[in-house]
């Protein structure tokens, strides 16, 4: 990765400040209606004070390897959760998912789900396991259902504020 590229990257980050309108995930505290298969997940049920929020980005998100364009967004949403960097999450629809592999790389987290991950093909090496998703996220992060994130490490992130 460049230092350039790195440097974009953390560019994108600090834009996500620019003309954001926050909202706060909710937490599922209460109990679930009898008989209901939606059910509060462990990571909120450990720690109900447990704060992630997601603020749609007003702007356009693209995501390069070199000249090569992976996805191009006005409809990302940004996630914040302490102490994690903020990431972009772009809709499915946005990504090219021709230019990305899925591989068997998987990770868990407690308060968002499952995570599945792709490999950006024209990035090489550098690319793998570039993107994840959370295709079935608990009840809490709904929200970020068919969305994608890339790691600013392995690809440029150019955050436009409108």
């Amino acid at each position: 990765m460049s230092a350039s590229a790195s440097f974009a990257g953390w560019m994108a980050i600090a834009a996500l400040r620019n003309g954001l309108a926050r909202h706060t995930l909710s937490r599922r505290k209460e109990s679930p209606p009898h008989g209901s298969d939606r059910q509060p997940r462990t990571g909120f049920q450990r720690n109900p004070d447990k704060i992630i929020t997601v603020e749609p980005y007003a702007g356009t998100v693209t995501v390069r390897v070199g000249d090569v364009v992976i996805a191009s967004t006005t409809k990302a949403k940004v996630l914040t959760e302490a102490p994690y960097p903020a990431a972009f999450y772009i809709p499915f629809a946005d990504i090219d998912f021709g230019k990305l592999g899925r591989t068997d790389h998987s990770t868990h987290c407690p308060y968002k789900g499952d995570a599945s991950y792709w490999s950006v093909l024209p990035a090489g090496e550098t690319g793998q396991n570039a993107m994840w998703a959370y295709e079935r996220p608990f009840d809490e992060m709904a929200e970020i259902r068919n969305h994608g994130a890339f790691y600013a490490s392995k690809v440029t992130i150019e955050a436009k504020p409108d």
